[in-house]
């Protein structure tokens, strides 16, 4: 994703959509639930997509690497990154986050793996070693600002991500980013389908998980 659209720009845009839209072929009932519903019409994924007409699935996310997620704003002012080893306190060192994440600004998400990692008949999985053998296989975990991408875009979630696994709902880690609580644990991001929205959680990397829930990674 480029730079971000300025004020000019923006203006110009309003006005150019304005001056080439056929106004009456404009049905004046959608017309009125578009103004009256604007924020859960897809206008931001419209204008993303060339103003051109979403068929079937979105194929590409971009990412804005110029807003870069605050743990602090999305969750509470006592959060911020885990800093130095998973051993320490989390309060000095290099933040823990993929850095090969960081470095993408635009995912094809069909090449988007839901990985896990149980070994033989694993029922449970600590975070932890749920996070150290994913990245012994060496794939790219997405980071935290490919999660606020999602969930500021839930259009956008991949339908096949929505489904149910044996029977219960589906949680999607995204290992790509360590964070710290205030009590100084560590924890990880994760997305998942509620029936008709969006969810999401802080997961401690310090307790079991169900070892069938993914993690979103790039190969």
């Amino acid at each position: 994703m480029g730079k971000p659209i300025g004020i000019g720009q923006s203006h110009n845009l309003i006005q150019a959509l304005a001056n080439n839209i056929d106004w009456s072929s404009v049905d004046s009932e959608t017309a009125q639930w578009i103004i009256e519903h604007a924020g859960e019409a897809e206008i931001t994924a419209f204008i993303n997509n060339r103003a051109k007409i979403i068929v079937g699935e979105p194929r590409f996310l971009s990412i804005n690497r110029s807003k870069p997620f605050n743990p602090k704003k999305f969750i509470g002012k006592e959060w911020s990154f885990w800093r130095g080893p998973a051993d320490g306190d989390g309060l000095s060192g290099e933040i823990e986050q993929d850095s090969r994440s960081l470095a993408l600004t635009e995912i094809d998400l069909t090449k988007i793996n839901l990985k896990i990692c149980p070994v033989g008949d694993e029922k449970l999985l600590k975070g932890e070693d749920f996070l150290q053998r994913l990245r012994t296989n060496g794939g790219i975990s997405l980071d935290a600002g490919i999660f606020q991408t999602f969930w500021e875009n839930p259009q956008l979630f991949p339908q096949k991500w929505k489904e149910k696994t044996n029977g219960n709902t589906t949680y999607i880690f995204f290992l790509g980013t360590v964070l710290r609580d205030p009590d100084g644990l560590r924890y990880v991001l994760c997305l998942f389908w509620e029936g008709v929205r969006l969810g999401w959680d802080c997961c401690w990397l310090g307790c079991e998980w169900l070892a069938y829930d993914p993690a979103a990674v790039l190969a």
